[in-house]
């Protein structure tokens, strides 16, 4: 069975962006502002995105009316798929993060752009293939990894690390509370491993948050190992 990289590789010279792009019937690109809601929980789900380019923060908020972040999706990404495999509703609320250029597809106009256009169904599948090994990945992080580890790879993925080498620092613009809950600890400890991340000049931060290639070295050297209480 061909890996998602190997899939990606056979699309040739197909242009993804480009052919999300272009403007037609049951699809649509638009401009978000930074903090822009795209769309809420509770709302039918009969529409898929396509990041063209900015960060889009997906959360769920309880029944107890506790809101945590369940995703951040960025440029070449898909966000709100569900309603493809059947889900009427929205379970999730989406707001643009920064300033954001978006293609939304319905679901029948998606369908059929799937069906007519091979090589886009091609990308379509990688990108799941790969979501749904990252997802396998998240839970295998939060059931053995500590806090710390988890934080570091988080920004790391953040940055798109491995993607392209990682050659320069990416700035991210997150705030504790939100990296807390996306790793399931306290902003306390989140606070606390930024700083000591500082420290060993991993990263920078100061408001927004600068990865570098040294906290990637340190995660496969098993580290950074700082310790507090879990």
């Amino acid at each position: 069975m061909l890996t998602a990289p190997e899939i990606r590789a056979s699309l040739g010279d197909f242009d993804p962006k480009a052919f999300l792009g272009r403007n037609g019937p049951g699809r649509a690109t638009e401009q978000y502002a930074k903090n822009q809601k795209i769309f809420s929980q509770g709302d039918v789900a009969d529409t898929v995105f396509f990041i063209h380019k900015g960060k889009v923060k997906v959360t769920v908020l309880s029944e107890h009316g506790k809101e945590a972040v369940v995703g951040i999706f960025a440029e070449g990404q898909f966000f709100g798929e569900a309603g493809l495999e059947g889900a009427a509703i929205r379970t999730t609320t989406g707001h643009a993060m920064e300033d954001c250029l978006i293609t939304s597809i319905t679901k029948q106009a998606m369908l059929a752009a799937l069906t007519a256009e091979p090589k886009f169904a091609t990308f379509f599948i990688a990108y799941l293939l790969s979501r749904n090994s990252r997802i396998e990945d998240d839970l295998i992080d939060q059931l053995f990894n500590s806090s710390e580890r988890r934080l570091a790879r988080l920004l790391l993925l953040l940055a798109n690390f491995g993607e392209d080498g990682g050659a320069r620092p990416i700035a991210i613009n997150l705030s504790q509370e939100t990296l807390a809950e996306m790793i399931g600890t306290t902003r306390s400890r989140v606070s606390f491993f930024m700083n000591q991340f500082r420290k060993k000049g991993y990263i920078d931060y100061n408001g927004k948050i600068e990865v570098h290639r040294s906290l990637l070295d340190a995660v496969l050297r098993d580290k950074p190992q700082i310790r507090q209480d879990e």
